[in-house]
């Protein structure tokens, strides 16, 4: 059975699925119900804008990004070590299950990196005055690849009004195992690039 995590909470991947190598990271979100439903956008079918939420991986040395071909997004698609790969964007995050899949290779991850951080930011947030108060039902899994079996999942349940970035959670090294830690940091970074520079 699945392990459900709280905010902080780390987990022992390896230890949980010995011979574990292949990681599906999913993230999944919803948009909220609007509450200015009035009669006037209800008649002309005014409907509000579409969130588009994005998913990254950002692969970290020392626990530092040390350029940007180690950041995998809807525009590289696929880390140079081949060993994660981003699954593609979803423009709405509409119907059920995960929005956006990150695969995440762990018995090839080149020994220099020791972390890899998951965040998802609201495209063009500040332009469309958009939040992530405005999402529901967000959450982070993981899967394993060979089995198709979830390992743990974070549901992201605080009010994270007013954020336009998430931190959601990391996989690290810990010896020689792999660990995951949900970490659910908001932030009010304005996109992927001021994200990034927190782990410069």
């Amino acid at each position: 059975m699945a392990i459900s995590l709280q905010k902080g909470q780390k987990v022992s991947l390896t230890k949980e699925s010995p011979g574990l190598t292949n990681v599906v990271v999913g993230l999944g979100w919803d948009a909220a119900e609007s509450s200015s439903k009035g009669l006037l956008s209800s008649l002309f079918g005014k409907k509000p804008a579409t969130i588009d939420c994005d998913a990254s991986a950002l692969l970290l040395i020392d626990d530092r990004l040390v350029g940007t071909e180690d950041l995998v997004y809807f525009g590289n698609l696929k880390h140079k070590s081949g060993t994660v790969k981003h699954m593609g964007d979803n423009l709405t995050g509409a119907g059920d299950g995960d929005d956006e899949q990150i695969l995440v290779d762990l018995s090839k991850i080149p020994e220099q990196y020791n972390k890899v951080v998951f965040v998802v930011n609201i495209y063009q947030a500040v332009k469309k005055g958009q939040h992530f108060g405005m999402i529901k039902n967000a959450y982070i899994h993981l899967v394993d690849g060979a089995t198709n079996k979830e390992m743990c999942r974070y549901n992201l349940t605080e009010d994270y009004s007013g954020m336009t970035a998430m931190i959601v959670g990391e996989i690290y090294r810990h010896g020689n195992e792999w660990k995951f830690s949900a970490i659910g940091q908001g932030t009010k970074d304005p996109g992927l690039g001021e994200l990034a520079k927190r782990y410069n």
